[in-house]
C-alpha cells in the first residue's frame, strides 16, 4: 500500500450560520495527482487553505505526512509547497531575483533557483523582469516559488485560471510530470472536469461543502454509460416494428436509441428494421463524456450523488 500524504477526517469550518466544508474525508496516497473538483464555491479554497495551515477547522482532523498537522504544523509546512489563488511577485525585479529573495528566507541552497527554473522552464527568462511575463509564465514562476523549498507535497488552487490554451497545456504537462520525474505528490483543485481529466490519477468531487464522491479517474469514467445510436428513415415507424418484436428503445425523428450494445443484439435488431423495410443509415456508438458524469454528480444540490459514491 501507498504511503497516505494527506488524511482529513470530518473536516469541518463554519463561518457564523454557513457551513463552506462539511464533514469532508480526503485522502492523498504518495505519488499520487489528486484532482479536487467542484463548482466555484464549493468550499475547495477553504479547505486548502486548513490543509496549509491559512485557516483554522471548526471541527476533524487533518494529518500530512501521517502527521497531525494541528501538532506538527512547522514541520509539515516545510515539506510543502503551494500555490493559492494569484501568486504576487515584485514586478520591478526579475525572476531570478523573486526566487532569491524566498530562497533567503527558506535558507535553502543558491543551486534550488537554476532547479526550478529549469523546472518551470523558465531558464531563459529568469533575468527578465517580472513585469514582462505573460500570465503563464507568472504562474510558472509561480510553480517554481511552491518547488524551492524542494517540497515533497505541492497544493496547487486553480493553477490554470485566466491562461490561454498555450498556458494551460504548459501548466498541465509541467503538473504531469511532477510525481515520476521529481517524486512530488500533487493535489489540484479546479472547477473544470476536463482540466482534472487530463491530469489526475484520482479525483475528489465536492459540491457545497460536501465530499460527493473520491475515488479514481478511470472509475468515474467507467460509469459513462454507453448507447448506440442508429439512423433511420423514419424513427416513429422503427420504434414500433422494433418494440413489437421484442426491442427495448428510444427515438426521435430520425434516430433509433438502444442501451443495450451487445452485437448480436445490435446485428438482430439492424436485420429487423431491414426486414421490416425501413432504411439504416448509419449506426454509432455514443458514450457519456465525464462532463455528462460530473453534471449528473451535481445537478439538483447534490442529491443525485448516493449512487454515485466511492464503493
Amino acid at each position: 500500500m501507498s504511503e497516505t500524504i494527506i488524511a482529513t477526517n470530518g473536516l469541518l469550518k463554519t463561518f457564523k450560520k454557513a457551513t463552506a466544508v462539511d464533514r469532508v474525508d480526503i485522502t492523498v496516497k504518495k505519488g499520487e495527482i489528486y484532482g479536487f473538483l467542484g463548482p466555484n464555491g464549493a468550499g475547495k479554497t477553504t479547505t486548502i487553505r486548513m490543509l496549509l495551515g491559512l485557516m483554522k477547522p471548526s471541527g476533524g482532523s487533518i494529518k500530512v505526512f501521517n502527521k497531525d498537522l494541528k501538532s506538527h504544523r512547522i514541520d509539515i509546512l516545510k515539506r510543502v509547497g503551494s500555490l493559492v489563488e494569484s501568486p504576487s511577485y515584485y514586478e520591478h525585479l526579475t525572476g531570478r531575483e523573486n526566487l532569491e529573495a524566498l530562497r533567503k528566507l527558506l535558507q535553502v541552497p543558491k543551486s534550488r533557483i537554476d532547479h526550478v527554473l529549469s523546472i518551470v522552464r523558465l531558464t531563459k527568462d529568469g533575468d527578465r523582469p517580472v513585469k514582462e511575463y505573460s500570465l503563464g509564465m507568472k504562474q510558472r514562476l509561480g510553480i517554481a516559488s511552491a518547488l524551492l523549498g524542494d517540497p515533497e507535497l505541492l497544493i496547487l488552487d486553480e493553477p490554470t485560471n485566466g491562461l490561454d490554451p498555450s498556458g494551460i497545456h504548459e501548466m498541465r504537462e509541467l503538473i504531469k510530470s511532477m510525481p515520476e520525474e521529481y517524486g512530488i505528490t500533487v493535489m489540484i483543485s479546479s472547477h473544470l472536469l476536463s482540466e482534472i481529466d487530463q491530469m489526475a490519477s484520482k479525483v475528489g468531487i465536492i459540491l457545497k461543502g460536501k465530499m460527493i464522491y473520491e475515488d479514481s479517474i478511470e472509475k468515474l469514467r467507467s460509469r459513462a454509460r454507453p448507447q448506440v445510436r442508429i439512423r433511420v428513415g423514419n424513427g416513429s415507424a422503427a420504434k414500433s416494428k422494433l418494440l413489437s418484436s421484442g426491442y427495448v428503445v428510444e427515438h426521435d425523428e430520425e434516430h433509433i436509441y438502444v442501451e443495450e450494445g451487445r452485437d448480436e443484439y445490435i446485428s438482430s435488431l439492424v436485420a429487423t428494421l431491414v426486414n421490416q423495410q425501413i432504411p439504416v443509415y448509419r449506426i454509432e456508438e455514443q458514450r457519456q463524456s465525464l462532463e455528462d458524469i460530473f453534471l449528473e454528480l451535481t445537478k439538483d444540490g447534490g442529491e443525485a450523488h448516493a449512487s454515485y459514491s466511492a464503493s
